[in-house]
């Protein structure tokens, strides 16, 4: 199963959630403080809201796969292709862990390709994600893993960055 996710940021979640239920005529698949998403079936679609207090803004778009495999099949495709990415590894997003695979279209936006390895990490302890530059003129060795942060801190980076 694959379907095109789309991230936006907007100012008040119980709004945004209030209206996206009647538009899509769809319950939300999970809500947690200050985020969102939806699991449309028809057309498939994964809609994330992550509140800012500012709205209106693309946060990043995205393809989910259904297997990790396929994200890595993904990576390499990409970087044959030329494009410079950036690969997480059993990452909690979006309060999910994740594999994903991650790069720039040519305005900036940010497109991921990921699959959800557990849909209810509430439990995993703080991991770090392992970050790997690889494009054609990138080492493949991994950067050096940043210090370890808290669940919070990290979902605020993973949703929230441009």
């Amino acid at each position: 199963m694959s379907r095109v996710q789309l991230a936006i940021d907007v100012p008040e979640l119980n709004e945004a959630i209030h209206f996206y239920r009647r538009l899509l005529r769809a319950e939300p698949h999970k809500v947690r403080p200050g985020y969102a998403n939806f699991e449309v079936a028809d057309p498939p679609l994964k809609l994330v809201l992550v509140e800012n207090g500012r709205g209106g803004a693309l946060n990043h778009l995205g393809i989910e796969v259904g297997e990790a495999a396929e994200v890595a099949s993904e990576t390499r495709r990409l970087a044959a292709a030329g494009l410079a990415n950036e690969v997480e590894s059993q990452v909690v997003c979006c309060h999910a862990e994740q594999d994903k695979v991650w790069v720039r279209d040519p305005g900036g936006i940010r497109w991921e390709v990921y699959a959800i390895t557990d849909d209810n990490p509430d439990m995993l302890a703080a991991r770090v994600p392992d970050a790997v530059p690889t494009d054609a003129a990138a080492s493949s060795e991994p950067r050096e893993a940043p210090a370890a942060v808290s669940g919070e801190a990290r979902q605020a980076v993973c949703c929230a960055s441009g």
